[in-house]
């Protein structure tokens, strides 16, 4: 039985002479649009024909791109808002460290000023923590016996008196603050030098005027200054302020508060004098005398070459007054 093909296929040139023929048309055309331009307009006019039917086909794929940049793009926004967070935690970090070193050199810059104007040395010194009783004005420095710190030292910062030594150790040193109820400073009002006593208040943070006559010449307003009379602290340190005058009308003494000029609960760094201001020492007491019993008081001898006190006249006693005198007969 012999195979024939199906009659559309038998129909026409071969095929060879087709691939032929249709080569060198090609060829032609493209001698002739690369010469002449003359398929420009044919070509624009297909593109136009055939753009709706490209964009059809590949709508399939955009969609499946659109729908993968969609949820990449969502991944990589949850991802940038995460990194995005932790840097704004580590830029508030770097920026509160910051504003607090600058906090830190303005103090230390202003202590260094004061440093200049103080009679005696000082040394620099930071706070380390408080003490551990809260009913107590009390702070430790980063100084003891190691630096020189010595036993009653006064502690001061720019703007005035913060303390006293009181407890040293060998690296480290505890100041009670001028507002521990147990501290007094004496002080002197700046405009007119009245001379007084202030003690600390405790938690309130205030010191007092203690035993002030009520007509004394102190208002709201005087600075207060270190007087030097207890030799411990140089004369003329900033204390305090009047922000408060009583005067009581029943009483004796007056009361009058006052706010501390030193930044004794802001301040960290603070400054130690580490020599006492030069006193002349207070002359010695004279001892006592006793006089024991055995000897007795002591003998008085007379006294010589003394004229005789005048003599007064002393008036005669008066007679006495004559009895009355008696019936007999009228007794019984």
């Amino acid at each position: 039985m012999e195979y024939s093909p199906p009659p559309l296929f038998k129909q026409g040139a071969p095929a060879r002479v087709k691939v032929t023929v249709f080569a060198f048309i090609s060829i032609a055309l493209l001698m002739l649009d690369a010469r002449v331009h003359m398929l420009a307009t044919v070509r624009q006019a297909a593109g136009t024909v055939l753009y709706p039917f490209q964009m059809a086909a590949l709508m399939p794929r955009d969609a499946m791109a659109n729908m993968g940049s969609y949820f990449s793009t969502l991944s990589s926004l949850q991802r940038e808002v995460r990194e995005l967070k932790s840097q704004q935690v580590a830029v508030a970090q770097q920026l509160q460290a910051a504003q607090l070193q600058m906090a830190e050199n303005a103090q230390l810059r202003k202590l260094m000023g004061a440093r200049e104007h103080l009679p005696v040395k000082s040394m620099m010194s930071e706070i380390l923590y408080d003490a551990r009783d809260p009913s107590t004005r009390k702070v430790v420095l980063d100084r003891g016996t190691h630096q020189g710190v010595a036993l009653g030292l006064p502690v001061i910062d720019n703007a005035g008196v913060v303390g006293q030594v009181t407890r040293v150790f060998p690296f480290t040193s505890e100041v009670t603050l001028l507002t521990d109820k147990e501290q007094a400073i004496p002080v002197q009002v700046l405009r007119n030098g009245l001379r007084s006593v202030a003690y600390g208040r405790g938690q309130s943070g205030l010191l007092d005027l203690r035993f002030m006559a009520p007509n004394a010449d102190i208002v709201v307003g005087d600075v207060l200054i270190t007087s030097g009379m207890d030799g411990v602290y140089p004369a003329g340190l900033a204390v305090a302020r009047v922000v408060q005058v009583e005067s009581s009308a029943g009483g004796v003494f007056g009361r009058v508060v006052c706010q501390p000029l030193a930044g004794i609960d802001r301040h960290r760094q603070l400054l130690i004098l580490m020599a006492a201001p030069d006193v002349l020492p207070r002359p010695p007491a004279e001892p006592p005398k006793v006089v024991s019993k055995k000897q007795g008081l002591p003998k008085m001898t007379p006294l010589e070459n003394v004229p005789p006190l005048p003599a007064k006249a002393v008036p005669a006693a008066p007679a006495p007054a004559p009895a009355p005198a008696t019936d007999k007969k009228a007794a019984p």
